[in-house]
C-alpha cells in the first residue's frame, strides 16, 4: 500500500487555525497577571525577535536588503496598519478578554470581515451586491444576538463593547494592509507592521518591568507563546498555505476558529458563551460566509450577460489578506 504524501498546504493551514484559536485561550489565561498594554508589549517584543529569525531564514540570499524598510506611501501604510492591528487591536482585545470569555471574544472578532465589506463598499467604491447586502444583514443580526445574549459569569457589557471595537480595528487593519501589499511583500509587511505595533506599545514598558517580575513562569510562557505562535509562526504558515491554495478555501478555514475557541475554552477554562450568543455567532459566521461568496446564491437567468462588478474583483483580493489575532 502506497503512502499518500503529506499535503503541506493543508498542514500549514491547520497549524495557522489552531494557533489563532489558542491565542484567545492564551490571552484569557494570562489576563490575570498582565494588564492589556503590558501583554501586548510582551507579545510584540517576542514576535519581532521571532520574525527577525524568520526573515533571515527566508531571505538568506538577499539578507542585505531584507531589513530595509519600505519608503514613502508604502511605509506610511505599513505603519498605519501596524498601529491599528498589531498595536491598538492587540491592546483592546486583551482588555476585552478580561471582561468576556474567549469564545464570545472570538465570535465578536470574526464579525470583522462583515465590517471590511461595509467599509470597502463605502470607501473603495465596491458597491453592495444583493448577496453582500443579505450577508451583512444576517451578520448584524448575529452580532445583536451576541451583544444581548443573556447574562453570564464570564461576560459583561464593557467586554462586549471592547470586543466590537477590536473587530472594528481588525477591519481597518485588513483594509490598510490590503493597500500596503500592493507595494510590499507579505513577510516584510508583517515584520515592519509588528515593529510599528511594538513601538506604539513602548509606553507600557515601565509597568511591564513590574508585572514581569511578579508573573509566574506559566504566565510568561503564555506571552512568549502569543508572540512566537499566533503572531510569527501562524502568519508564516498562513502565507505558505495561501500561496498554494485558492483564497475561497483559505477564507473558509478561518470560520473554524470561533468553534475551536469555544471547544478549547470549555475544555481548558471551563467557560462557554450562552446559547443565545453561540446562535448569534453562527448567524454572524453565516453572514461572513455569504459576503465572501462561500455560500452560493441562485441567480436569476437573463438573456443579457451581466458584467463582473469591480467590487467582486476587489472583494476576491481582500480575501487573500485577512488576518486574525
Amino acid at each position: 500500500m502506497t503512502r499518500q504524501p503529506v499535503n503541506l498546504s493543508t498542514l500549514a493551514a491547520t497549524v495557522t487555525v489552531v494557533l489563532w484559536a489558542l491565542s484567545f485561550i492564551a490571552i484569557r489565561s494570562a489576563g490575570h497577571a498582565f494588564t492589556p498594554g503590558v501583554m501586548a508589549l510582551g507579545r510584540l517584543a517576542v514576535a519581532v525577535v521571532a520574525l527577525v529569525a524568520i526573515v533571515i531564514t527566508l531571505r538568506r540570499k538577499r539578507l542585505r536588503s531584507a531589513f530595509i524598510p519600505p519608503r514613502g506611501r508604502a511605509l506610511a501604510l505599513v505603519v498605519a496598519y501596524g498601529v491599528a492591528w498589531f498595536g491598538a487591536y492587540t491592546v483592546v482585545l486583551n482588555w476585552a478578554e478580561q471582561h468576556i470569555d474567549a469564545g464570545t471574544a472570538a465570535l465578536l472578532v470574526n464579525f470583522a470581515p462583515i465590517l471590511v465589506a461595509v467599509f470597502a463598499g463605502f470607501f473603495l467604491g465596491e458597491g453592495f451586491s444583493p448577496p453582500l447586502v443579505i450577508g451583512i444583514a444576517i451578520g448584524f443580526v448575529g452580532v445583536v444576538l451576541i451583544t444581548f445574549g443573556g447574562g453570564s459569569a464570564h461576560a459583561d457589557w464593557l467586554g462586549v463593547g471592547l470586543g466590537l471595537l477590536a473587530a472594528l480595528l481588525y477591519a481597518a487593519g485588513v483594509l490598510l494592509q490590503k493597500v500596503a501589499l500592493g507595494a510590499v511583500d507579505a513577510v516584510s509587511a508583517t515584520f515592519w507592521g509588528a515593529l510599528a505595533g511594538l513601538v506604539v506599545t513602548l509606553p507600557f514598558l515601565p509597568a511591564a518591568i513590574t508585572e514581569v517580575g511578579q508573573a509566574s513562569a506559566a504566565d510568561l510562557g503564555w506571552v512568549v507563546f502569543l508572540g512566537v505562535g499566533p503572531t510569527a509562526v501562524a502568519f508564516t504558515t498562513w502565507a505558505y498555505a495561501l500561496a498554494r491554495t485558492d483564497a475561497g478555501t483559505m477564507a473558509a478555514t478561518t470560520l473554524v476558529v470561533p468553534a475551536l475557541v469555544i471547544i478549547l475554552s470549555w475544555l481548558l477554562l471551563d467557560e462557554v458563551p450562552t446559547g443565545l450568543r453561540i446562535a448569534g455567532g453562527a448567524l454572524s459566521l453565516a453572514g461572513v460566509a455569504l459576503t465572501r461568496g462561500l455560500i452560493p446564491v441562485p441567480r436569476r437567468r437573463s438573456g443579457v450577460p451581466r458584467p463582473v462588478a469591480r467590487g467582486a474583483r476587489v472583494e476576491s483580493e481582500l480575501k487573500e489578506h485577512e488576518i486574525e489575532p
